[in-house]
């Protein structure tokens, strides 16, 4: 048995530390069986897709999208791109409607040379997509991922945040008909994700039965950019709407929408990939969700990535770093209950 010369100090330790390392019933996290027989401690996460994109990835962590086209942008996409890298995960940029028709702020996204051959997505919203539908320019989506050097393109659904924005656009079509439109005419892979409310169970049966890469939740729970739009607008709009900050559906509801949704469709589903986001606080609520959807699926993070993105690499490394142990750990150890 070999020595251990830090034995006396760690009995000390845990003589002082006791009476505060009590947990309390009611704490306890009812969504998982402990089973600490079944296992030996792991060296890597066990239990999720390993390659996604058409890629191989390292960790079932998504970077979700957030920001470009300001002046912290370049800094915190680089940042997140060689995680991404360095870690083998992927990433969805943020809006990349300001460089549709100019390179201005290019720099800000075009993250290739830091992601490496990590999956990288592409932006644009459906308002965007259906100007470009109008003015028959769908072209320039495939003008925008080649200049990213992206895999693909993100389409980001927003109505209610449009609606809520003062500068926001108006949306005369059903995002649902830009969508297969864009799938019609733009031969690219295509993810759709919401902004932070989620969706309803007739959106989830409708985008499931389309030839999508994927599905993001972007769920309620998380960054709602509606009631972010709510609190730069005026105290009489706030007012009036802020009940709509509170419609919208959980990562939890979602989960169960589909694992009834996609075998009551049958051979009708075209799309079994799924990003969950919203509300993911840390590598607890993912592993949680990506276990009890049954289907593929890796889970997003976005206000956590962000928040130590904007601090430094160092601080983001950390991060990321924690959040993968905690996913080796509880890939040896937990079981999810039903």
């Amino acid at each position: 048995m070999k020595k251990d010369p830090t034995a006396s100090s760690r009995k000390q330790d845990h003589i002082e530390l006791a009476f505060q390392s009590r947990v309390h019933i009611d704490n306890l996290d009812d969504r998982f069986y402990y089973e600490p027989l079944l296992s030996a401690h792991p060296s890597h996460i066990s239990g999720f897709p390993k390659s996604f994109f058409n890629k191989q990835i390292q960790a079932p962590l998504w970077v979700s999208s957030m920001t470009g086209g300001t002046e912290k942008a370049l800094m915190i996409n680089k940042n997140l791109a060689t995680a991404c890298k360095e870690f083998g995960l992927s990433m969805g940029l943020g809006s990349c409607r300001s460089i549709l028709d100019s390179d201005d702020r290019l720099s800000d996204f075009a993250m290739r040379p830091f992601i490496g051959d990590q999956p990288l997505f592409a932006n644009l919203g459906t308002a965007q997509l259906e100007e470009l539908i109008k003015a028959d320019k769908l072209n320039a989506v495939n003008k925008l991922v080649e200049k990213l050097e992206a895999d693909g393109l993100i389409i980001h659904v927003n109505p209610l945040q449009e609606w809520l924005q003062d500068e926001g656009d108006q949306i005369a079509t059903p995002p649902i008909e830009v969508i297969q439109t864009v799938l019609e005419e733009v031969r690219i892979p295509i993810i759709v994700k919401e902004v932070g409310q989620g969706f309803g169970p007739e959106s989830l049966k409708e985008l499931i039965q389309l030839p999508l890469e994927a599905i993001e939740f972007a769920a309620s729970g998380g960054t709602n950019f509606s009631l972010l739009e709510l609190l730069r607008s005026s105290e009489e709009r706030k007012e009036a709407f802020e009940g709509f900050a509170h419609i919208g559906h959980s990562a939890n509801q979602m989960v169960g929408y589909l694992n009834e949704l996609i075998p009551s469709l049958g051979a009708k589903v075209n799309c079994r990939n799924f990003i969950i986001s919203g509300g993911i606080t840390n590598f607890l609520d993912g592993y949680y969700y990506i276990n009890k959807l049954n289907h593929n699926a890796i889970y997003g993070q976005a206000s956590s990535m962000l928040k130590h993105a904007q601090i430094s690499y160092e601080a983001l490394h950390q991060y990321i770093s924690l959040q993968i142990e905690g996913l080796k750990f509880a890939s040896a150890y937990l079981r999810i209950k039903s």
